[in-house]
């Protein structure tokens, strides 16, 4: 079995795993939102540095549900990207766009966008790295008003608690080449429906014949954690976990590069039947 269809397999075997219990709900928007954007465009002969730093943190107010439980959710996202280009010619271009407002689907509440083109003079050099990691965690709660639909989720139904994160990103070192990459983050709604996403692509080549000179990595880590039922719990570790999931990725090349290309997403979202309390 050569190395194409067995990373195949592997993708179809953790899709199999996972199946359609993710259980990522988003969360609601604060009552205050803001939105910024930045654009930077650099055409240089010498040194470009870019340093962007992203924390956020949101969380749900805690309030009792119909059942002795506290609803809490909780996320949290970083971004950053640490670009030095330094003897050499050097085109920078970047979008960047954060917005704290609730967003329909396909609209992110964070997104980057940068292509960068290098040639090294004499000791040139160009080391670029990027990471995005979005964390939610939420004990259960009720589902009744998580959706816009009012059939999707019974009476007295709960979403079970979960904990999930995700990590992608990439580093490159070159001395000559064109480096693009694209990040994306929705988790942000009114409702549980369009669940939450997290996307990012890289792409690394040179100019016309000529490859990309250095090394490249991309990578993704994602670790699941859900739980089945809403009310059972585990006395001393509360909910009880029903299922783990680890997924780990490493993609490497140095030398003369031609093409060096990845793209990665993770999708998740709540999916049926939702637990009950049983009470009529």
């Amino acid at each position: 079995m050569n190395s194409f269809n067995f990373a195949i397999l592997m993708i179809v075997a953790l899709a199999i795993m996972t199946g359609g219990v993710f259980a990522d709900t988003g969360i609601f928007q604060t009552p205050e939102t803001q939105g910024f954007s930045t654009g930077t465009t650099i055409q240089a002969l010498g040194t470009v540095t870019e340093t962007d730093e992203l924390a956020w943190v949101i969380s749900s107010d805690t309030i009792p549900p119909r059942l002795p439980l506290f609803q809490t959710i909780y996320y949290t996202t970083s971004y950053s990207e640490d670009t030095i280009a330094d003897q050499g010619l050097v085109s920078y271009v970047k979008s960047a766009s954060i917005d704290t407002a609730e967003q329909a689907v396909g609209l992110d509440n964070v997104a980057t966008s940068k292509v960068v083109e290098f040639v090294g003079l004499d000791t040139g050099r160009m080391t670029s790295s990027e990471n995005e990691v979005l964390d939610g965690a939420a004990s259960p709660y009720n589902a009744e008003n998580a959706y816009i639909c009012p059939f999707t989720a019974p009476e007295f139904s709960y979403i079970p608690a979960f904990c999930n994160i995700e990590e992608m990103g990439s580093d490159v070192d070159l001395t000559l080449g064109s480096l693009a990459t694209t990040t994306g983050e929705h988790f942000l709604g009114y409702s549980a429906d369009p669940g939450v996403s997290m996307d990012y692509s890289v792409k690394l080549t040179g100019f016309g014949d000529i490859p990309a000179m250095g090394s490249a990595d991309a990578y993704i880590n994602v670790h699941v954690q859900e739980a089945r039922n809403g009310l059972f719990f585990v006395e001393g570790t509360g909910p009880a976990k029903a299922e783990d999931v680890t997924y780990q990725e490493m993609t490497t090349a140095s030398g003369d590069i031609t093409l060096f290309q990845k793209v990665m997403g993770y999708d998740s979202k709540v999916a049926g039947p939702l637990p009950t309390s049983g009470i009529s």
